[in-house]
């Protein structure tokens, strides 16, 4: 794998923030994504969330699993703590990091086919635990890394660039966070920047389980037929001795529109979003309004983007645990192995 490393130096008059920071102090390596990758543009909005949060890089854990949004953590905070796990099983390593050191901030990046398909249940476990995380969704409705097929969030009856028909019904990240427990529940598009930006930023203060699901349109597939620059006419004539795929750049799709209005978003293969904002007087504190309202919205094939649902009140993991306050990884020996007499009452109690 190539990683494409940027300039360390910087212009001196480049905006500070309060700790003396510059957004370039939260970038990472070039990103090697499709030009216009809608990915690419959720990177920015993290990065911007941090910087205007001065948050020290080091105080920061992200975590991802496989596929193309899991190689996001490459190209923001490139000085921060970063661990790649295996597919689908993200949920978990971050689980398990964050009960040894709950003094790190958690950015768990996934993506439709890393949560939604095999690792569902640990999208569930840790929603319904109450992880203090971030935990951001990057969702296409494709598996980018293997040519564009259905992942479990593709809406029933949407087409594939080839005209295939979708007839599984779709799995809903948002819709499940909710039932599950989830403290704070949000819905964005990448291309959304001014809605996207606070999102992560309240997410990130929250302490307690917070799900972001972001639509970020996947241009590497809405080739059509008759193109000779398509993945399919190459292919055809293509007398190689390997195989190589010929992306064309996009430029990134962007929205501003105001709450309470929907708005038609048409992607780069001809397909349309259309995205409804929520209403300035929408209560984000009522779980079963929120769910209620989804489904209304999406039985009018909006997609609701917005702060959904937050728990002001929400307690994380440790607090239900009723773990120490310092680290685990901070605790000496004694702490650690308290010795035999310990161990003989824990057992004597459970007689």
């Amino acid at each position: 794998m190539t990683y494409l490393a940027k300039p360390k130096f910087h212009h001196p008059s480049l905006p500070k923030n309060a700790i003396g920071f510059t957004r370039r102090d939260y970038e990472a390596s070039t990103s090697t994504l499709c030009a216009g990758c809608g990915h690419d543009s959720i990177s920015a909005a993290i990065i911007e969330a941090c910087f205007e949060l001065a948050i020290e890089p080091h105080r920061v854990a992200k975590i991802s699993g496989i596929g193309c949004s899991s190689k996001t953590p490459d190209y923001f905070l490139g000085a921060s703590h970063g661990f790649n796990s295996v597919h689908g099983r993200m949920p978990s390593v971050l689980t398990g990091a964050n009960l040894a050191n709950r003094d790190l901030i958690y950015l768990g990046v996934s993506g439709d086919g890393d949560s939604a398909s095999i690792g569902l249940g640990q999208f569930a476990h840790s929603m319904r635990r109450g992880v203090n995380m971030t935990y951001i969704v990057e969702n296409n409705g494709v598996y980018g890394l293997t040519k564009g097929q259905f992942s479990a969030t593709a809406d029933r009856g949407s087409k594939s660039k080839k005209g295939v028909v979708n007839t599984d019904n779709a799995i809903d990240l948002v819709a499940m966070a909710l039932q599950l427990g989830a403290s704070f529940v949000a819905r964005s598009f990448s291309g959304d920047k001014g809605q996207l930006v606070p999102i992560i930023k309240a997410a990130i203060e929250h302490g307690g389980a917070a799900l972001i699901d972001v639509i970020s349109p996947c241009i590497a597939f809405n080739n059509h037929p008759g193109s000779t620059k398509s993945l399919d006419y190459v292919r055809a004539h293509n007398e190689a001795v390997n195989r190589l795929d010929v992306l064309l750049g996009r430029e990134p799709i962007t929205v501003d529109y105001a709450p309470g209005e929907v708005v038609s978003v048409t992607q780069h293969d001809g397909s349309v979003l259309r995205l409804r904002k929520l209403n300035d007087d929408y209560d984000p504190r009522d779980r079963l309004a929120a769910m209620d309202f989804l489904q209304q919205q999406a039985a009018e094939g909006q997609i609701v983007t917005g702060l959904l649902f937050i728990d002001p009140d929400a307690e994380d993991l440790h607090a239900n645990l009723n773990t120490v306050r310092a680290p685990l990884n901070q605790l000496g020996d004694a702490a650690l192995c308290p010795g035999s007499a310990a161990l003989d009452k824990i057992n004597a109690s459970l007689r």
